[in-house]
């Protein structure tokens, strides 16, 4: 068996190509097409957003936001809200807050199963390590 032919099949015989170019069908037309779709804003529409942007500043204020009772069942946006709201009070160390509201959300849910078992797990994490470093303190 010739060397040349062992590489032009089987395994180590893999033709390696750019997608676009096998398949024909991009012009340049259809590839402006796709870039004016992923940047449809127009500059004056830009310049509108940015001159209102302002950045979200997290200040260990999230857990306000947080309205208890919470429904019947617990979306995933305010999952996240939650579980955000008690690391950013321990993260800046306002551990009795911290302590007080993942007790306070475990009451709400207090076995209803608004909540899944790995928040109500990672609440109750939290609640003793903002409860341990209480007392360590």
């Amino acid at each position: 068996m010739d060397e040349s032919d062992s590489l032009d099949s089987g395994l180590l015989g893999i033709a390696l190509s750019d997608s676009d170019a096998e398949s024909g069908d991009t012009t340049p037309a259809t590839k402006k097409a796709s870039q004016e779709a992923r940047t449809a804003q127009s500059e004056v529409d830009f310049q509108a957003v940015k001159s209102t942007y302002r950045a979200k500043v997290e200040n260990g204020e999230i857990w306000k936001t947080v309205r208890l009772p919470l429904g019947p069942q617990v979306s995933k946006p305010e999952v996240q809200t939650l579980l955000h709201a008690v690391e950013e009070l321990y993260f800046f160390r306002r551990f009795s807050e911290g302590a007080r509201f993942a007790r306070s959300v475990l009451d709400d849910d207090a076995g209803t199963g608004k909540s899944d078992g790995d928040t109500l797990k990672t609440l109750s994490y939290y609640e003793k390590k903002c409860s341990d470093k209480i007392h360590s303190s």
